[in-house]
């Protein structure tokens, strides 16, 4: 599903018109995006939760020519789904 049939399924749904769905939805994905980067957690009770994963600095290798390099530690945003989600 892309992002305009998600925003077209939100207006279905809501009865609101398709500019308003599509503020909603990009006020609720900035709003995610803010959250995580201030480092907090967004928790939906029986859907999910949204939150920073860290990954430790670590020692790789160059596919191509086999030599070691260093990848430097990381944040990345994590999706952990719910009850609801869990067995689809």
């Amino acid at each position: 599903m892309t992002k305009a049939e998600f925003v077209t399924s939100v207006a279905e749904k809501t009865g609101l018109t398709k500019a308003a769905a599509a503020e909603a939805v990009d006020a609720f994905t900035g709003t995610v995006v803010e959250v995580l980067i201030a480092g907090d957690k967004i928790v939906f009770p029986g859907f999910g939760s949204f939150s920073v994963a860290q990954r430790a600095a670590r020692t790789g290798r160059n596919p191509q020519t086999g030599k070691e390099l260093q990848i430097a530690a990381s944040k990345s945003g994590k999706f952990s789904a719910g009850k609801n989600l869990k067995g689809l």
